[in-house]
């Protein structure tokens, strides 16, 4: 494990993690399109992550190769469990992110901490304080907001971003189990493999032949997803986590802004108040913790991302290709504030 800390370059790694958030936000609008109508017969949730795996694996697949990485030590049941609630995670956000505007799903999304912590407590025995339980309860006041629970009926979609955030919740708790076990290039490799075996069992009832567009876009996905990783791992080595973290959030103004501009959808006042309030809570977490381990977990992003395992932050829930390594160290913990998750 490298103990080396980060250099002191704080501008390249804003910059670095701002564009990182950009391609986050690029993989939900993309998979918005595919499953919409917008580039063809709508494609099922299952078919789109099946395509984010799909084409994350060969990447990675790749790179291992060119690197000539073993595969031995492999942690199976945690790898099983990790990639069944990364591959539910993504699924169930491709499916909010077709079926609501982006920034409600992206905001709800940045629960996962919340519920990291949550399930952390039975699971690994945590203990969380009040300034915790304050964050937490105060994101999800921000989801109530978002739920509109005073306009009538509750929006479905909303409640599969907030099945994404519970589900990629639980991913951070197998995520911590495997830190530092294993070399971040094999974790990331055993996880697409093993992802798009998941992806490919599930799609088989959903399956239509996509259009050209929708090849381009499921492709697109994939190369977001690294491109993002690319930033992350780049702008942790430049900066501390803790300064960079809440950049992270930042996903949630690129998703409204692509909104607006792809599918002319504009948040409304409900929508900038409950995400201003999950933010405040997720800032709050994420002060928290950097106070608790001396570092602050890295911001979420799309399921199948793994962290890297520097010195500066811990693993997280979203895993890029989506699931490549990103810098971290010692856990402060699964209940951690990562942003989403979007992404495994």
């Amino acid at each position: 494990m490298s103990t080396t800390a980060p250099s002191a370059r704080p501008f390249a790694a804003v910059a670095l993690m701002l564009t990182g958030t950009a391609f986050i936000a690029v993989t939900t609008l993309l998979a918005k399109a595919a499953g919409g109508p917008h580039l063809g017969d709508p494609l099922h949730p299952v078919q789109v992550s099946h395509g984010r795996f799909l084409f994350a694996l060969m990447l990675v697949a790749t790179v291992a190769a060119a690197r000539r990485q073993p595969v031995r030590g492999v942690h199976w049941r945690w790898h099983a469990l990790r990639t069944l609630c990364g591959w539910g995670g993504v699924t169930l956000m491709f499916a909010a992110a077709a079926r609501m505007p982006l920034s409600d799903a992206t905001a709800i999304s940045f629960l996962s901490p919340v519920f990291s912590m949550m399930l952390a407590i039975p699971l690994l025995g945590e203990r969380v304080g009040p300034v915790r339980w304050s964050a937490a309860a105060l994101a999800l006041a921000g989801m109530a907001i978002l739920l509109r629970p005073g306009a009538g009926a509750i929006h479905p979609a909303a409640l599969l971003a907030l099945g994404a955030a519970v589900v990629m919740g639980a991913e951070a708790i197998f995520i911590k189990r495997l830190s530092g076990a294993e070399p971040p290039l094999q974790v990331l490799l055993v996880n697409n493999t093993m992802g798009l075996g998941i992806a490919t069992l599930a799609v088989l009832a959903f399956w239509q032949m996509p259009s050209p567009a929708q090849w381009a876009a499921l492709a697109g996905i994939g190369l977001a997803m690294a491109a993002a990783q690319l930033c992350y791992v780049n702008a942790m080595r430049r900066a501390d986590a803790s300064f960079v973290v809440p950049f992270g959030y930042a996903t949630l103004i690129w998703a409204a802004i692509y909104d607006a501009a792809v599918f002319g959808v504009i948040p409304d006042a409900v929508s900038w108040i409950g995400g201003a309030v999950i933010l405040a809570g997720g800032v709050l977490l994420a002060w928290r913790d950097a106070g608790r381990s001396g570092g602050a977990p890295a911001p979420a992003v799309p399921p199948g991302v793994e962290p890297d395992r520097g010195r500066s932050a811990p693993p997280t829930p979203e895993a890029v290709p989506h699931e490549a390594a990103r810098p971290g160290g010692r856990p402060s913990g699964p209940g951690g504030s990562v942003p989403n998750r979007p992404a495994g």
